[in-house]
């Protein structure tokens, strides 16, 4: 399928780098703009702009993104689908599980892509992570920890922090939302999560009304023998020293992932010393791209998205669910998601 005509919905951040690499995919596309904000000129690589959902469906995109804030996300989303769009949604999928099974219902039967933004699975070093696990690098996987931690005022320098999506509830910020990869990705590499037991809270040192600090822990299905594993994630937005990291302790050894270098690096049993085992340093964008062009080849070949919606859905059930589990001090089951 040819796309002669993409919408990218929201100029943010995250939606002037999509259509930076929208425009470098596609250059004889006409690319337009959909912004809440009125617009005094239109946005550099889009050939045109428009402020209502109205002229957006007027244009009748044959494709769509999705990067507005995610509260947002089903208004604009259904009604695209079902003028038959096909969408990738920034992650989260949404800020709530309101709309979303509609989404997925109609999507399914127009025959639509439905891709979550999720673009971390796209990232060499965690393919390869994911790879020596699942080969039974460090063989049966006994313990998973892993955290996500930087601080949010030194996200985007030069703008205030607090007028940002990630500080506002409205917008669906908090470090659940903000910070649901590391969730996304957990799942991919150990499988389906059953039950969270969560600690939210907002220690008060940014004057934001969302959750500044999360602390999950998370409990899988059984495995073929049995047993259930059980991860520890941490995940927040005031940590000085930026980290992201995932440490898997396996029987006959451990296998650490390090995002912000891109080494995967390997503890054998009975060893004295890591070594490493992968390293590769990702180009800033190459990430996106690869997301991109796997998201174009669904459109062309009617393939089913690595990240379908049924996906970034499943990763939306856990954080309800952590939610509950924070407001009850609970441990809370997982909702399972069905696919059609």
């Amino acid at each position: 399928m040819l796309i002669e005509r993409l919408l990218i919905v929201g100029h943010g951040s995250i939606g002037q780098r999509h259509l930076r690499i929208a425009r470098e995919l596609l250059p004889k596309t006409d690319i337009r703009v959909l912004r809440h904000q009125k617009y005094e000129s239109v946005p550099e690589h889009a050939n045109g702009c428009m402020n209502s959902l109205d002229e957006a469906l007027a244009f009748a995109p044959q494709a769509a993104v999705i990067a507005s804030p995610s509260t947002f996300h089903m208004k604009t989303a259904q009604p695209l689908a079902e003028a038959g769009a096909h969408l990738m949604v920034e992650k989260p999928l949404a800020a709530s599980l309101e709309g979303v099974e509609q989404l997925l219902s109609t999507c399914a039967m127009r025959k639509l892509v439905l891709m979550t933004a999720y673009n971390l699975r796209f990232v060499r070093s965690l393919q390869k992570y994911r790879e020596l696990i699942q080969s039974g690098r460090i063989g049966r996987v006994i313990s998973v920890r892993c955290e996500i931690g930087q601080y949010l005022p030194s996200w985007r320098p030069g703008s205030d922090y607090r007028l940002g999506v990630s500080a506002s509830r409205k917008l669906g910020g908090g470090a659940l939302l903000e910070l649901s990869h590391e969730i996304d990705y957990l799942r991919w590499i150990f499988g389906e999560v059953t039950w969270v037991q969560a600690n939210l809270s907002s220690q008060g040192v940014l004057e934001i009304d969302v959750e500044d600090t999360a602390h999950l822990l998370l409990g899988f299905d059984e495995d073929s023998l049995g047993y259930k594993l059980i991860a520890n994630l941490s995940m927040d937005f005031v940590r000085q020293d930026t980290s992201r990291q995932c440490n898997a302790i396996g029987e006959q050894g451990s296998l650490r992932w390090n995002g912000l270098t891109g080494v995967v690096e390997l503890f054998s049993a009975g060893g004295t010393a890591w070594e490493q085992e992968f390293a590769y340093t990702l180009p800033s964008d190459e990430s996106y791209v690869l997301e991109w062009q796997h998201f174009l080849n669904c459109i062309r070949s009617g393939s089913t998205p690595l990240i379908s919606g049924h996906e970034g859905l499943a990763t939306l059930k856990i954080i309800e669910a952590a939610r509950l589990s924070a407001a009850t001090n609970l441990v809370t089951p997982v909702v399972k998601v069905f696919r059609a």
